[in-house]
């Protein structure tokens, strides 16, 4: 049977990410499982200008590569080198994803098991405050020349493997190296027990960076088969390389059902804004519903963009929806159309003029503007949307009232609900948006069986 063998490797790169990024010196140390019988170290002419940070930080510059070989030109060497061993590295899916993508670039489709240094030395040596490449050496008297260079954290990183081999008493190494390995697929400073830990169940989940802050958060029908997706996969991006990357801890709340985590991803979303989540942060609202009255004495309703300085009757995350309540009011109401603006006026814009003709009654006008905010202000349902708890002992409730979301939580099996509210008692606040009114106001429309306590539900959509 042949003897396992291993492939340590460094690179040096143009930026942070395969896929718009280059490779500017690899080096190669193969390891036998007990010592290192071959080495391979070149620099590489990326084909494209060196960044002064990168040169700040390795040393290398445009002309030390002009005259190297280009990628192209030793791709089948690194193939041979890595053909059929373990990919060993420090923070090993940064460097496997350059390595393969140039690989893949140059015409050979190569994939290989991998081993993270990073996180076998936390599982065989933990405890110490940082895993850092020069840290760690620091703190385990390695030496470490040629620091940013390909050669010189390659063969640091190759003691350290040797170490790691000598220390490890509970099989840890050939455990993560196994094709079915969790470990492998998880970001290389997150504690696997943080992972393992996690429900399959609905929720939310956190990822926190290496200062406890939350970067991410996310919903899920399965928090488990939900995290691991991000984990999945081939992806060279620079922003899910980042991201992984500054994942060093994950912490999660079960909901009741998919409603109540995608409700408290929002609500969370909007109080943490966390800097990884970007999709939910465009339903932030941008319109409302302003009252203007001229100097002759008429009460107009317009659509704007929000302004911090000014209050609007209503908050709207699109014009689309604003421009239909204000034309549904204006129908219910029967108010002029000349008095609806659907952009917010500027002062001259008013009527101001005396001998318009065919202008409806002023009290009586101005009465039907006021009627109009009435109803929208004050005949918005109120609701709750009941259904099954996090467990069999309990039911989870969210509660609507006047149009908005007033929050939600859970109510013990055995307590019996004949009055709404009993209900809010058992709903924990959080701040309502317009998103969030919309999913809620969807899932009681498919799902009218689960709504009680409705009042005027039907006439939410004017």
């Amino acid at each position: 049977m042949k003897k396992q063998e291993y492939a340590i490797v460094d690179i040096e790169t143009t930026g942070g990410n395969a896929s718009g990024s280059c490779i500017t010196e690899i080096a190669i140390v193969i390891h036998d499982g007990k010592k290192v019988i071959e080495r391979f170290e070149t620099l590489v002419n990326p084909q494209k200008e060196i960044p002064l940070p990168i040169f700040a930080l390795t040393g290398i510059n445009n002309e030390m590569v002009a005259n190297a070989p280009i990628f192209d030109d030793i791709a089948e060497k690194v193939m041979e080198l890595l053909n059929d061993r373990i990919f060993v590295a420090h923070n090993v899916n940064f460097d496997y994803s350059f390595v393969r993508h140039q690989l893949e670039a140059s015409g050979f489709k190569w994939t290989a098991r991998k081993l993270c240094t990073v996180r076998a030395a936390r599982k065989i040596r933990p405890g110490f405050a940082s895993y850092s490449l020069g840290k760690l050496c620091n703190s385990l008297d390695i030496p470490l020349e040629n620091r940013h260079r390909a050669g010189g954290d390659a063969e640091a990183t190759a003691i350290l493997f040797s170490r790691l081999l000598e220390w490890d008493d509970e099989g840890h190494i050939e455990q993560m190296i196994k094709n079915t390995a969790q470990d492998q697929r998880l970001p290389p400073n997150l504690p696997p027990e943080d992972f393992n830990n996690l429900p399959e169940k609905p929720g939310v989940y956190y990822f926190y960076n290496e200062v406890k802050k939350v970067i991410y958060v996310g919903k899920a029908v399965n928090i488990k088969k939900r995290v691991a997706s991000h984990f999945s996969g081939h992806n060279i991006n620079l922003q899910r390389q980042h991201f992984l990357r500054d994942i060093y801890s994950i912490s999660y709340e079960i909901c009741g059902n998919e409603l109540m985590a995608l409700l408290l991803e929002c609500t969370e979303i909007k109080h943490l804004w966390p800097t990884y989540n970007r999709a939910l942060k465009r339903f932030e609202p941008k319109f409302g519903l302003y009252q203007y009255e001229a100097r002759n004495g008429y009460k107009y309703l317009a659509i704007g963009k929000l302004n911090k300085f000014q209050s609007c009757i209503e908050h709207f995350s699109s014009l689309h929806e604003a421009t239909n309540i204000l034309r549904g009011l204006a129908e219910r109401f029967e108010i002029d159309y000349r008095f609806c603006k659907y952009s917010k006026p500027e002062e001259g814009e008013l009527f101001q003029n005396n001998d318009v003709k065919d202008l409806p009654d002023t009290f009586l006008h101005n009465e039907q503007v006021d009627n109009a905010i009435d109803f929208l202000l004050n005949n918005r349902p109120t609701f709750a949307i009941i259904e099954k708890g996090r467990t069999a002992h309990e039911r989870s409730c969210i509660w609507i009232e006047n149009g908005h979301f007033y929050g939600m939580g859970y109510i013990p099996l055995d307590v019996a609900i004949t009055d709404p509210s009993e209900v809010k008692n058992y709903a924990t606040p959080y701040k309502s948006n317009q998103y969030i009114v919309q999913l809620i106001f969807a899932y009681a429309e498919k799902n009218p069986r689960k709504v009680f306590f409705n009042k005027n539900l039907l006439t939410s959509r004017i």
